[in-house]
């Protein structure tokens, strides 16, 4: 078997065109395969986590909150983002206490996807999360959810009703039926 074409493309210029507290936006000029030149947009982000976490009844720990970019509430998996300097799986645990109230006793970690690949470096790293013990939440200021306890199959449904629309959700939800049905 052949080795697939390389299309790599290389930096050849690279400006920062806008730096907030989460997101940087860069444009670059890259060398193309051919010789050629083209600009390149995009979000540089720092990471991020999600979590599935299962408590000992079998239901997955979901959060439901507004998300202003699209004006709507959202129902989602715990997830958060990697501060600077900070280990992922320290990231997965410090979201789940915070955002949830839960501290788990075993991690797992299941994969990493990258869900926007045309326009950020977002990664996000997603974890299973099982023996949980209820602590108590510790919410950011500013920070607004609910959150609520739902049997996997309940959850597929809401994704097939697209009452679970997020991404990222939609995504761990598969991954969820699979390590759990599967043994993945």
């Amino acid at each position: 078997m052949s080795s697939p074409p390389d299309f790599t493309e290389h930096p050849l210029a690279s400006k920062c065109v806008y730096q907030g507290r989460l997101l940087h936006i860069r444009e670059d000029v890259v060398g193309l395969p051919d010789g050629g030149q083209a600009f390149r947009e995009y979000v540089v982000h720092p990471g991020a986590v999600m979590i599935i976490a299962l408590t000992d009844t079998g239901k997955l720990v979901l959060e439901r909150q507004f998300r202003y970019p699209i004006g709507q509430h959202m129902y989602e998996l715990p997830a958060g983002k990697i501060d600077p300097g900070e280990d992922a799986l320290a990231t997965a645990k410090r979201e789940l206490l915070e955002e949830t109230g839960f501290v788990a006793a075993d991690w797992r970690e299941l994969t990493t996807v990258y869900p926007l690949v045309a326009y950020s470096s977002e990664a996000i790293r997603v974890y299973l999360a099982r023996g949980l013990r209820y602590e108590g939440r510790r919410l950011d200021p500013g920070e607004f959810l609910e959150t609520l306890e739902m049997a996997l199959e309940d959850a597929l449904d809401w994704v097939r009703a697209g009452r679970i629309s997020d991404g990222k959700t939609v995504m761990g939800l598969l991954w969820a039926e699979r390590v759990l049905r599967n043994g993945w």
